[in-house]
């Protein structure tokens, strides 16, 4: 199934939120939504363009869904019925500029919906797995940085959908980025990434310089 609009919820895990709350990043209280479009995906294998003189690049680990459809006001007990595939990605950010945007309230689209700002594995299918009670891991250079838990979440997947069906008919090839656990940081060019989850999959990524 192709890739039709990438929704992404932000703020979702509290221990992500109270990391970067020294940035002036505070929870509000409200699920957070922002879009990507289409040409923001990097498939695996696919180099990791890190953008020249646009500060660093963050890297956010996340569980990502594929939507069925499901159409508008989609009832929270049938959420989960709209989800066909599940994989891991990547949400990458431009930190500096978002904070600088968001500390001036200014919307910060250009800062996480720039071309190249989702790397995304492939999908595999989803068999009704319990998604509150997945793992996932991100490695960079070999190294631990990220383990997610999608217990952790504040809003579950089926919210997500719920809360998303209030505002967009739902169509197929729809997917969702669920939001990232602590542990975000800098990618560098020559940095290699392997994400991972039990019963989801590995990916591999290598972050490369932009060309100017």
């Amino acid at each position: 199934m192709q890739v039709n609009r990438i929704f992404c919820i932000g703020k979702n895990y509290a221990d992500h939120v109270a990391e970067l709350a020294h940035l002036g990043h505070q929870a509000d209280g409200e699920c957070v939504v922002f879009m990507k479009p289409a040409s923001a995906i990097v498939p695996e294998g696919q180099p990791i363009p890190l953008p020249r003189n646009r500060g660093s690049v963050h890297y956010e680990a996340e569980l990502v869904v594929l939507l069925t459809g499901g159409g508008r006001n989609v009832p929270l007990k049938e959420a989960l019925g709209c989800v066909a595939g599940m994989t891991l990605g990547l949400d990458l950010t431009l930190r500096e500029l978002q904070t600088e945007l968001k500390n001036k309230g200014k919307p910060w689209e250009i800062a996480k919906s720039y071309d190249g700002s989702a790397a995304l594995g492939d999908f595999r299918p989803y068999l009704e797995q319990d998604l509150q009670k997945l793992e996932f891991t991100l490695r960079v250079n070999g190294e631990l940085r990220q383990h997610g838990r999608t217990r952790d979440m504040l809003y579950p997947v089926a919210r997500q959908i719920h809360i998303l069906s209030q505002s967009w008919a739902l169509q197929p090839g729809d997917v969702i980025f669920t939001g990232t656990p602590k542990g975000v940081g800098p990618l560098a060019p020559g940095d290699e990434l392997v994400l991972a989850g039990d019963g989801i999959g590995s990916f591999s990524w290598k972050c490369k310089q932009e060309r100017k």
